[in-house]
C-alpha cells in the first residue's frame, strides 16, 4: 500500500503544479492586447490543461485504491476524512472550471481582469494546503 500512496502523492503534485501554473497564464492573457500573443498563450493554456489531465485522473484513481483499500473502514468515522474528501470534490469543480475558462479564452471569450486570476489562482494553493494537513495530521 506504501507504493499506491507514493504514487497518489506523486501524481497529485504533478497536478497541482499544472494547477499552479495554469491561472498564471490566465494572468497574463488577460492583460494582453497582442494578437501574436494571444494565440501563443491559448496554446499553452490548451498543452498545460490536457497534459496535467492524466496525473488528476491518476490521482483520483490512486486515492480511490486506498479508500477502497483501508482509509473508509479505518477513518470512515472521523470529520477529517469527509473534509478532505469534500475538498477533494471542490478541487475537481476547481479544475474543472479552469477547463471553461480556458474555452473561454479559446473563443475570445473571456470577461475576467487579471486581478481576477491573480486571486484565483490562490484557491488552489489553500486547496493544497487544507489537502495535505487533514491527509497528514488528522486533526479531528
Amino acid at each position: 500500500m506504501l507504493w499506491v500512496k507514493a504514487f497518489h502523492i506523486i501524481f497529485m503534485t504533478a497536478w497541482f503544479a499544472g494547477l499552479f501554473y495554469l491561472p498564471r497564464l490566465f494572468v497574463h492573457h488577460a492583460l494582453t492586447q497582442d494578437k501574436a500573443t494571444s494565440e501563443r498563450l491559448k496554446i499553452m493554456e490548451r498543452k498545460l490543461f490536457f497534459f496535467v489531465l492524466p496525473w488528476a485522473i491518476l490521482t483520483l484513481a490512486f486515492g480511490v485504491w486506498m479508500l477502497i483499500a483501508y482509509a473508509w473502514q479505518a477513518y470512515s468515522q472521523s470529520a477529517w476524512l469527509h473534509l478532505k474528501l469534500l475538498l477533494v470534490v471542490i478541487l475537481v469543480v476547481y479544475y474543472a472550471y479552469c477547463g471553461k475558462l480556458m474555452l473561454d479564452f479559446q473563443h475570445d471569450r473571456n470577461q475576467r481582469s487579471h486581478v481576477f486570476y491573480r486571486w484565483f489562482n490562490e484557491a488552489s494553493v489553500i486547496l493544497l494546503f487544507a489537502i495535505v494537513i487533514l491527509a497528514v495530521v488528522k486533526p479531528f
